[in-house]
């Protein structure tokens, strides 16, 4: 019986995890040990999403959050290699581009353990971003690497990945597969909504944590709000900091949510009319709902999403960000090409795991 670890940590992973994990449980074969890092930990970022999505309990629950990113990972790194130590798998499976994906990777390059990343390959090329910096230095100790898009796997090949030992795979993306699966199960916040509202997220450390960004940031969404409501599921962190700023929240015309959950989030994409987002995930949900999207960064991971206009780059330009909301809502995309697969990215990883193990 061949044995994976895989390492989670934030909610994008989960979700991921949980459409690898079903397709694991197929195999009687192959035993899967789950490490959950604790990097989101609340139960509306963490354990919400293992109740409603059907994910099994982790493994090990290692409670690491709230910590600067070097000692965050260095901590990370500590405990996982322990329990790969204890349980010698053959290989280590890691999601996406959080510091507990590079933990993982590095704790099980360093013990000579097989690497698999999934979700492989993606560049914004701003290496200020710490995620930026976790997928490449991931990517560079992978074994096996799974793309989702043709983008991905050109970025890897001009980094010369490929000549290093490693097999360059494209699959499809995994969201897809969630997306599909979970999409009749959406369910409505317990919130009144608007008939028609634009859905936004905002919670990266380049939006939020620079108070004159996120001033501005919110200056312009309140102003949004005269072009059509505006409706926000409040990270943690950004309302922490929101708060810090003394902004009202109780008194803005944006209306604020509790952190939702992933059927939740599916219900807001699905009725909402568009979509703002600092979120790389997001971005690529907007799309598989047939919503436009304005990201809120300077750059985007998912380039193939901006070159053939179902999202546009906006930052934090006020007059940008109004002008495209505008323009979007009156001509949207027509959604003819498929990007990201055909919704069985997991079936055909783990086809290539049990292939290359």
């Amino acid at each position: 019986m061949k044995k994976i670890v895989s390492i989670i940590g934030a909610r994008p992973q989960f979700v991921k995890a949980a459409m690898m994990s079903q397709e694991i449980q197929k195999h009687s074969d192959i035993q899967e040990i789950v490490i959950h890092t604790g990097q989101h930990f609340d139960n509306n970022m963490s354990q919400l999403f293992f109740n409603e999505m059907g994910i099994r309990q982790p493994d090990y629950n290692l409670d690491i959050h709230s910590l600067p990113h070097g000692a965050m990972t260095g901590r990370m790194m500590d405990k996982i290699e322990e329990i790969l130590m204890i349980q010698q798998p053959d290989a280590v499976m890691v999601y996406g581009d959080t510091d507990s994906t590079l933990a993982g990777a590095l704790a099980a390059k360093k013990l000579l353990i097989n690497v698999i990343h999934v979700e492989a390959g993606l560049r914004s090329f701003n290496m200020k971003m710490p995620e930026e910096i976790n997928r490449v230095l991931t990517d560079r100790v992978s074994d096996l690497l799974f793309c989702p898009t043709d983008t991905a796997m050109r970025n890897l090949h001009q980094e010369g990945i490929d000549t290093l030992g490693a097999k360059i795979v494209k699959t499809g993306d995994i969201m897809k597969d969630a997306a599909l699966h979970f999409a009749s199960k959406a369910r409505q916040p317990n919130h009144d909504l608007p008939d028609h509202f634009a859905l936004c997220t905002l919670h990266r450390a380049e939006n939020t944590d620079n108070l004159s960004i996120l001033t501005q940031l919110m200056l312009t969404l309140e102003t949004a709000c005269d072009i059509i409501p505006v409706v926000i599921p409040l990270h943690p962190r950004t309302k922490q900091q929101l708060l810090a700023a003394h902004y009202d929240l109780d008194y803005s015309p944006v209306t604020f949510l509790e952190p939702v959950g992933y059927l939740e989030m599916l219900y807001l994409l699905q009725h909402s009319s568009i979509v703002l987002t600092d979120s790389g995930g997001l971005q690529k949900e907007a799309y598989f709902f047939h919503k436009g999207c304005l990201t809120l960064r300077s750059e985007t991971e998912w380039t193939e999403l901006v070159e053939n206009h179902y999202n546009q780059i906006v930052g934090h330009d006020t007059n940008l960000i109004l002008s495209s909301l505008s323009n979007n809502l009156q001509k949207m995309p027509t959604f003819k090409d498929n990007l990201y697969g055909d919704g069985h990215a997991a079936a055909f990883m783990l086809s290539q795991i049990v292939d290359n193990l």
